[in-house]
């Protein structure tokens, strides 16, 4: 499959760590069920890139989904986070608290609240937010924002970004790519406790995550 998936890594990097340029994600360790996701995303026309969608194409689904577990499997060390753009402090702690709290007044669930409490995904459908570059990061809440991103409905993430102005994207995005790898990178085995989603932010890729046990987080990541 290292060979196969040469197509991949000239774009994504060497086994998928990421592209040089900040913008072709990594695809190492991610869960594989959401890296299959994807890539039928681009295949059924809910992602528009057209070097992506001429790659997936000819590929059978059950293909797809070697591709995503071969990826899936592979650890490798995170390199240190190197976000450098201009943002005041107070944007930053804006940031920090969207992402661990969430805005009750807005109906917006925390960013621990899907993506786990450490940030580095959940199995098998939910990608870490930890280790990305920031211009992907904001790429790619552009991208639901415009419609050019989609996933299967309901688009949770679809309704989040259409909650949150520009500013408060950027500075979620700004401390998201400004925060260390825990030392255990891996996607949490398990969704975090708490309050199963809201029906607005019900996630159509992740429908485990609709069934969460009622109880508090440990980071009160729900209102």
């Amino acid at each position: 499959m290292a060979e196969r998936t040469r197509a991949c890594t000239a774009c994504h990097g060497e086994q998928g760590r990421a592209g040089p340029d900040g913008y072709y994600p990594r695809l190492a360790g991610k869960p594989a069920g959401y890296l299959h996701n994807q890539l039928r995303n681009f295949a059924q026309g809910r992602r528009h890139y057209e070097l992506m969608t001429r790659l997936v194409d000819p590929l059978t689904d059950a293909y797809l989904g070697e591709m995503a577990q071969y990826f899936a499997n592979l650890q490798l060390p995170y390199p240190a986070p190197t976000a450098r753009n201009a943002i005041s402090n107070e944007r930053l702690a804006k940031g920090q608290q969207l992402a661990k709290l969430g805005d009750a007044a807005r109906g917006l669930p925390a960013c621990t609240q899907c993506h786990g409490v450490r940030l580095t995904g959940v199995q098998p459908n939910v990608p870490g937010l930890l280790g990305l570059p920031l211009d992907y990061l904001n790429a790619q809440l552009g991208a639901w924002q415009t419609g050019q991103r989609r996933a299967h409905g309901p688009d949770c993430m679809a309704e989040i970004v259409r909650r949150m102005p520009a500013a408060d994207l950027i500075a979620v995005s700004s401390w998201l790519a400004r925060q260390p790898l825990p030392a255990d990178t891996r996607p949490a085995a398990q969704m975090p406790a708490g309050p199963a989603l809201p029906e607005a932010m019900r996630c159509g890729s992740a429908p485990e995550l609709s069934n969460a046990a009622s109880q508090p987080t440990a980071t009160g990541s729900r209102p």
